[in-house]
């Protein structure tokens, strides 16, 4: 079946140096890409996932930056509006103070002419009832 001769060692010293060329050509040199690029695909997913912490961090930052702005603009919305409210109440009794004002000097003028056409009325009267009596009695009884 088999024959044990010199080529035997022959051939385990060719398959010997055909695995030794074989791994100095082309297994260290595939070896060595294929570590590099797995060391590079590491290094981007490192990178990868260290960016999208700070995005997160960065987004949560901006997400609270603008949940501050919203609360600070209700603050001063609100504010406005307690402004508007006083300055409206101010101007309001300032309306109804200068109306009392404006009534209570109509109603002075009014019991001023009342006064005044009352008096003209009582010296009317005198004169016609002193004129009646006159007519009445005579103007020598009169007086």
């Amino acid at each position: 079946m088999f024959d044990f001769d010199a080529t035997l060692p022959l051939m385990a010293i060719q398959f010997l140096f055909l695995t030794w060329l074989l791994n100095q050509i082309f297994y260290k040199p595939l070896t060595k890409v294929l570590d590099e690029r797995d060391e590079y695909v590491r290094n981007n997913e490192t990178d990868a996932r260290q960016q999208l912490s700070k995005t997160k961090e960065l987004a949560q930052q901006y997400e609270q930056q603008l949940a501050d702005a919203r609360k600070k603009s209700q603050e001063v919305l609100q504010q406005a509006q307690m402004d508007a409210k006083k300055i409206t109440a101010q101007k309001i009794a300032e309306a109804q103070q200068e109306v009392q004002a404006q009534k209570a000097q109509v109603a002075s003028e009014l019991q001023e002419q009342k006064d005044a056409a009352l008096a003209t009325l009582e010296q009317q009267v005198d004169s016609l009832s002193h004129q009646i009596l006159e007519k009445l009695l005579g103007p020598e009884l009169v007086r």
